[in-house]
């Protein structure tokens, strides 16, 4: 008896000794701040804080529908719940009025707000804590500058135990290390500012990389596709696999993308042609060049996750048919599409996926790719969702999905289905 109760208090110590180095790992702060952007001119500062913020599209999250700029309240959903972005105008009561630009920093870098709370991830500070003190000083020069709003934050929606704040320290000394990113000499000021907007501001992880069940992304499938949470769309992969990534694009074709939402190979739909509408289209030639030259030295991995048995010869059979009736006029009967009108589907990410959620959501509610400066007024697709039964839609994705070079998987009707029901048409 005496020496169970040793072994049990043994038991009980290590214990405590592992939860208490959880919680300190969790909560440990990275005391490097950098040089501070302190004596640069005022207006000069200020605009490059406006171009990081659109950079790192700070609007798509702390700007709500019909609201104030930067005032906060858009829905973030998780598969925990639901997180509402923050007032982040220079409001000294409901927002960072009162902040400083070490306080903004330690948001960014540390993913801890002024007061020590540590926030909840669907904030991006995972790939933040990579943006430089002179870039954090200058974005909030700039969100120092815009109209102060009074709007106080909504709080979080989460279910339990995840709307248990304190359980944060545990996550975050299994997924998260605070640190900026240092330069590779061994590679070009290019490579390097491309890596620099893809892993940090631009946080394109955050939809490109697959996650765990505790939402933190899976590192071993860094930007190998995934789909998002909630919202069931599938975000291709950013490696050059040549099957449903980038192995057939040019770093200038990813450019012209991310500035057009267009190009030889795809168009861009869903939640990245809002990235593209309010964020990416406003690079720099520069800029959007050097994210096209750091992805293209992104290995062939391929996509994460099986993308299945192909169709049914009948399946196909039928599935031909109804693309010379309904698509081939625009998308050509080699697929091959027509111009920047009308994106080829041989080799298109969207169609190759792992996931086919994307090519039937196209088909059931059409669309268009996003308004840009350099293209203003683009062509559109209708929706076939009101036309063409379940049955018939899995048959016409299937066709595309495994024609003119294509193999990727079949689909069913259930899948179209699923994804009928959170059509928009619907």
């Amino acid at each position: 008896m005496k020496f169970m109760k040793k072994v049990l208090g043994i038991a009980l110590l290590l214990a405590v000794v592992a939860i208490g180095g959880l919680y300190w790992l969790g909560t440990r702060d990275d005391a490097t701040t950098g040089p501070v952007a302190a004596g640069a001119d005022g207006a000069a500062l200020i605009e490059r804080g406006r171009y990081l913020a659109l950079a790192g599209n700070c609007m798509a999250c702390h700007t709500s529908r019909g609201g104030k700029a930067l005032a906060g309240g858009t829905p973030i959903p998780t598969p925990f719940g639901t997180v509402y972005g923050p007032n982040i105008t220079p409001d000294a009561e409901t927002g960072i009025g009162a902040w400083t630009a070490d306080d903004f920093w330690q948001a960014l870098h540390n993913g801890k707000s002024r007061d020590g709370t540590l926030l909840y991830p669907a904030f991006p500070y995972t790939e933040y804590t990579r943006v430089t003190r002179s870039d954090a000083d200058a974005l909030f020069a700039y969100l120092r500058s815009v109209p102060a709003v009074s709007q106080p934050s909504r709080p979080p929606e989460l279910d339990f135990p995840y709307n248990q704040r304190a359980l944060l320290a545990a996550w975050r000394a299994l997924y998260f290390k605070p640190g900026v990113q240092e330069p590779d000499p061994g590679q070009s000021v290019q490579w390097n500012r491309g890596r620099y907007l893809v892993e940090g501001l631009g946080h394109c992880a955050a939809c490109h990389t697959p996650r765990n069940s505790l939402g933190a992304t899976r590192s071993a499938d860094a930007l190998a596709g995934g789909l998002i949470p909630v919202l069931d769309w599938y975000a291709p992969p950013l490696t050059n696999d040549m099957g449903a990534g980038m192995g057939r694009w040019t770093a200038q074709d990813i450019a012209t993308l991310l500035k057009t939402g267009i190009s030889r190979h795809s168009t861009v739909s869903g939640p990245m042609a809002e990235v593209v509408l309010g964020s990416t289209q406003h690079l720099s030639d520069e800029d959007a060049l050097a994210i096209g030259v750091y992805i293209k030295s992104l290995p062939a991995t391929p996509a994460a996750g099986a993308t299945g048995a192909g169709a049914a010869p009948a399946a196909m059979e039928l599935g031909s048919k109804l693309y010379l009736q309904q698509c081939a006029q625009c998308h050509q009967p080699d697929g091959k599409g027509s111009g920047s009108a009308w994106p080829a589907l041989a080799s298109n990410p969207t169609v190759t996926a792992p996931s086919a959620v994307n090519a039937i959501r196209m088909v059931l509610d059409g669309g268009y790719a996003p308004a840009t400066a350099a293209n203003p007024r683009p062509h559109g697709m209708p929706p076939f969702g009101q036309v063409l039964n379940d049955n018939d839609i899995a048959m016409l994705v299937s066709y595309i999905r495994g024609s003119w070079g294509n193999q990727a998987g079949g689909v069913t009707p259930l899948e179209v289905k699923r994804a009928r029901a959170s059509s928009t048409l619907n």
